[in-house]
């Protein structure tokens, strides 16, 4: 992955680090997630962050049969790149996609925020270059999101898409497609790259191959 030259190097990346969990939204290494905060507890988040190490972790929630609290093991940190202030009190932001990282233990916090201690060592690899280990791999994702797309009526800038690394495609589709939140958890703990993009295309056949609700007369 080519790293901004403001990203902090592996073995500087926090030692704890502020979560914002939200279902059905993932953030991947390399790739950007826009954000609209609100809430007191998350501007707060916001704040501290900026003065601090400029990361987040996202994380989505347990399963939505489990307790409110509970979190999944695994998300993935972001750095804030983009920041704007709203006239009605909100903060935009871009968070772009650093490593993964699994929880070990959440910490007490007195800012609203919750706050995880980070093992970031399952993902070290975040920080490798993923390219040449998808290299002849191209074709098996274009022609099955081309088949996906036109399955799902989705227009798609086929040209814009060339001009994108293999890894950044996959990790940018990925967080984008309307898939399940499991789908999009079971995605983001894949640690290979070659093992996503089976996962991932695997997951656009099983979706094709699934017949549409039946219509009664």
């Amino acid at each position: 992955m080519s790293l901004s030259p403001f990203v902090a190097t592996y073995d500087r990346l926090p030692v704890t680090l502020p979560i914002f969990p939200l279902r059905g939204a993932i953030v991947m290494p390399g790739s950007n997630l826009p954000l609209n905060i609100f809430e007191p507890r998350y501007l707060n988040m916001v704040s501290d962050a900026l003065a601090t190490h400029h990361m987040i972790g996202m994380i989505q929630p347990g399963p939505a049969t489990a307790n409110a609290s509970d979190l999944c093991q695994t998300g993935c940190a972001g750095r804030i790149t983009q920041f704007s202030e709203t006239r009605d009190g909100c903060i935009e932001i871009v968070l772009s996609g650093v490593c993964r990282y699994d929880i070990v233990e959440e910490l007490p916090t007195t800012r609203g925020y919750r706050l995880v201690r980070p093992d970031w060592s399952r993902f070290r690899d975040d920080y490798s270059d993923y390219e040449g280990r998808l290299h002849g791999e191209q074709d098996l994702l274009i022609d099955t999101l081309k088949r996906y797309c036109a399955a799902k009526g989705l227009e798609t800038d086929w040209t814009a898409l060339e001009h994108l690394s293999m890894v950044s495609l996959l990790n940018s589709l990925s967080m984008a497609l309307p898939l399940s939140e499991q789908d999009k958890q079971a995605l983001l703990e894949t640690v290979e790259p070659t093992e996503r993009l089976y996962a991932f295309t695997a997951l656009l056949d099983s979706e094709l191959q699934t017949p549409g609700p039946v219509t009664r007369h």
